[in-house]
């Protein structure tokens, strides 16, 4: 009979524990689940780019409820375990009393809240689990929000880059002197402090927070020297702290953490715990690795194998807010050290060594860490680096005085050296598991767990696919669309033009789709690329598109819907305004709004009256901004050479005209523009998708720019003379972008995947190919310029035109 084990927590260290005892005894033990949330394991690490939007939780889960049921797993999710009684081994929760032979308390950690008054106001909030994500997100829905962060660790720098990618306005207040102050030195904080104000965060060190303020919820904090930063939301990110309330209460040895040996035993013989409620060798753990190394040893002891945890030489690999940090080991000050520095202001680049008695005993790296696992390797060895230390900085691609074959810093390292950090992967098992079968990245994934967590190695296991298989390594091909198909988004646009497939039906048949109707992924980017490659033939399929495009408006978390009304080149009127006030009116919508893109959105209209304020609206002249669509949405504007003294041109009327062209166009993803009047750039252009800077001999055109969840300027595309010349780039140019790009992929992404050089030569250099793109582009606009909510054809807005720009020549920009 299968004895009966009991786990207090469904985290990560759990989770691993589970499938380390499942792999090697299945079915030995009757294991019962408990965990506080209401969900199973999920991967915390990556609970950061689901606050900033860049996954949905769903991607995270590292077991469902598929999974705990095929292992036999009774799952208490979202009971917490309220007593331990030690002496009839059994434990008390909301749900009963469960018996054990055996328990685990794997309870983790907890945020810790610094002592001030006021940190018990709603919206004072922690960032440990999918729960605090959900408020962050809430909070940042609402427009013109603030959020102060109070700790400028990982976790805190992580909140604080998602919450400005998600819009608000954040502050991060830090106790030390520079940021990440455990992994990083003061040259490496410096220069990360100045990364994250650039894109817009305030950070503010040396702050000493003296009160959180407010009466009904949070408003504001206020420092020691007076200073007060309003606040709607406050993220506590000072630290963790052991959860062991459980433990105290059923009289086990605590300190820091639950007391256990070498084994991961209590003071309970039947008792174990794991994680970071732990405290081994007064030594408490917050990285994922050591934890991974808790659950290998105890499954091992739970099967009856000798097993030992051993304190492992733990370093820091990170991306923070799109930088790679790296740190190991000791580098601070200290005698007898002595350092080796590389900068590269340029590039952002700071490289750090810490050696004592010609060995390294501390490392630092910001924005290159390529290095970071040879490096690594050497700190834990203890190697004497005398014989190379004039080129140890340069890593091991200049050992012998010169750059060698790409992958000679990988060939470098040795069997044992660490290539993934969060599940203590290292490069010998990785290379068996090749050498065994394992041909791809997905494969030694399932093999190994090698870049299974935060994905940070990735690009070190395919080095390590490309060194051990040689000829026979394949570089890795675009990934599937879906779960519907092996095909990837390049894969489809070539087989649909070359097999002349016209309908999303014809496509799944004749491309071997593995579901009869697809899904809601692959089935809006098949409707968008016969949109853009039959124009004249197909016709728009409404039930695949997203939920936005289906209603033609944005769905706002409450259920109710933004209206915003196209406000040509950011220029409005008082008949227009007027308009605008009596429909929000009329329809009692609660909320008015000037956006960033120059226009005004009515927030919280009701599904059932979208189609009569529009209709109120449309009788006033205002059409669609289409900010719910893939495609153009503002096109923004200074004030230029009407007003200004120091405008150049016209930028309005530019502005007003591109708009007038451009809208209606449906896109990969949505498009913005900006035109600025002169080089003082009041309207931004430079991290616009496309840009135009208006100066004294014409027009600068550049393209490719960011300013969201990822940060990036223009790169150019050509200067001209005429708004003609303007005018035929900018539709080539999104033309182009239309006909290659990968569904959902912003230009700056297809840009960076085809190169400035490809782009530049069909828009710039081939006036033929250019007049192409211009022509087919008409055609689009002919058929799919329109707005939606107009019971018939607008007027003669819709029909704007330019002259004939086959011919023109243009100046490639330099």
């Amino acid at each position: 009979m299968a004895r009966r084990l009991v786990i207090i927590g469904a985290g990560m260290a759990s989770g691993r524990l589970l499938e380390e005892l499942f792999d090697r005894q299945p079915g030995a033990w009757d294991v019962t689940l408990f965990g506080a949330e209401p969900r199973g394991n999920y991967n915390r690490i990556m609970l950061s780019p689901v606050l900033a939007g860049e996954k949905q939780f769903d991607e995270i889960v590292t077991h469902d409820a598929q999974w705990y049921q095929a292992h036999g797993v009774t799952t208490r999710f979202g009971e917490p375990v309220v007593r331990i009684d030690r002496h009839a081994r059994r434990v008390i929760s909301p749900g009963g009393v469960t018996e054990y032979d055996k328990l685990i308390i794997a309870t983790g950690s907890a945020s810790f809240f610094i002592p001030v008054p006021g940190k018990d106001l709603p919206g004072v909030i922690g960032f440990r689990d999918y729960d605090d994500v959900q408020t962050m997100l809430d909070a940042a829905r609402r427009p013109g929000g603030n959020a102060v962060i109070i700790g400028g660790g990982l976790l805190g720098l992580e909140a604080a880059a998602a919450l400005n990618a998600q819009g608000m306005k954040v502050t991060v207040l830090h106790l030390m002197g520079h940021l990440m102050e455990r992994q990083l030195d003061e040259a490496a904080g410096y220069l990360l402090q100045k990364e994250l104000e650039n894109r817009g965060i305030n950070v503010i060190c040396n702050a000493h927070t003296k009160a959180i303020l407010g009466h009904d919820k949070v408003d504001a904090v206020l420092l020691e020297d007076g200073r007060v930063i309003d606040a709607d939301l406050v993220v506590m990110a000072a630290g963790i702290r052991p959860e062991t309330r459980l433990a105290i209460d059923a009289g086990l040895h605590v300190e820091r953490g639950i007391n256990v040996d070498d084994r991961m035993q209590t003071s309970d013989p039947n008792i174990y715990a794991l994680g970071e409620c732990v405290e081994h060798d007064a030594t408490v753990y917050g990285l994922v690795a050591p934890l991974y190394d808790m659950a290998r040893v105890l499954a091992q002891v739970l099967t009856g194998q000798d097993a030992a945890f051993v304190p492992p030489a733990v370093s820091t690999k990170l991306k923070v807010t799109g930088v790679d940090l790296f740190s190991a080991g000791d580098f601070a000050d200290g005698d007898g050290r002595e350092d080796i520095v590389f900068r590269d202001p340029a590039r952002g680049i700071y490289k750090r060594l810490v050696l004592q008695n010609n060995r390294i005993i501390g490392a630092v790296m910001y924005g290159d860490t390529a290095d970071s696992s040879w490096f690594f390797a050497k700190l834990k060895s203890g190697e004497d680096i005398s014989a190379i230390r004039d080129s140890l900085i340069f890593g091991p691609a200049y050992q012998g005085g010169a750059p060698a074959d790409p992958l000679a810093a990988v060939a470098a390292l040795p069997p044992e050296a660490e290539i993934c950090g969060c599940n203590g992967i290292c490069k010998g098992a990785i290379t068996s598991a090749i050498e065994n079968g394992a041909h791809d990245l997905a494969a030694v994934r399932a093999t190994t767990r090698a870049s299974a967590s935060c994905g940070s190695c990735s690009g070190l296991v395919e080095q390590l696919l490309a060194l051990t298989l040689g000829e026979d390594f394949e570089t890795p091909t675009e990934a599937p669309v879906c779960g519907c198909t092996d095909l990837g988004h390049d894969d489809i646009r070539r087989l649909v033009r070359a097999r002349g497939l016209k309908s999303i039906p014809a496509i799944m048949q004749e491309l071997g789709w593995k579901t009869s109707c697809g899904c809601h992924v692959c089935r809006p980017a098949l409707n968008y690329y016969l949109i853009c490659e039959y124009p004249l033939e197909y016709r728009d399929d409404a039930q695949s598109r997203f939920v936005n495009e289906r209603n033609h408006a944005n769905i706002q978390k409450d259920g109710t819907f933004s209206v915003m009304p196209r406000m040509w080149g950011g220029m409005t009127t008082p008949d227009e305004l007027r308009a605008i006030a009596d429909a929000a009116e009329k329809y009692d919508v609660p909320a008015v709004k000037v956006t960033g893109g120059q226009r005004i959105d009515l927030l919280g209209v009701r599904r059932e009256d979208l189609p009569a304020i529009w209709a109120d609206l449309n009788r006033a002249g205002l059409v669609s901004g289409h900010a719910y669509a893939k495609g153009l949405r503002t096109v923004k504007t200074c004030v230029g050479t009407d007003f200004c003294r120091f405008g150049t041109q016209d930028s309005t009327g530019l502005g007003i005209r591109l708009e007038k062209i451009l809208w209606g166009s449906w896109t990969p993803h949505k498009v913005k523009l900006a035109v600025s009047g002169c080089p003082r750039n009041c309207a931004e252009a430079t991290c616009k998708d496309i840009g135009i800077i208006c100066v004294d001999s014409g027009y600068e055109v550049s393209v490719a720019g960011a300013a969201g969840m990822e940060l990036k300027e223009t790169e150019p595309l050509a200067k001209v003379a005429t708004e003609d010349e303007v005018i035929a780039l900018t539709c080539a140019f999104v033309q182009l972008y239309r006909e290659n790009a990968r569904y959902l992929d912003r230009p700056h992404k297809w840009v960076a995947r085809v190169g400035m050089d490809w782009v530049r030569g069909q828009v710039v250099d081939d006036a033929d190919q250019r007049a192409a793109l211009i022509e087919r582009f008409e055609i689009s606009q002919s058929v799919y310029r329109k707005d939606p909510w107009a019971a018939q054809a607008e007027p003669d807005m819709r029909r704007e035109k330019w002259a004939p720009l086959a011919d023109l020549t243009l100046e490639a920009a330099e």
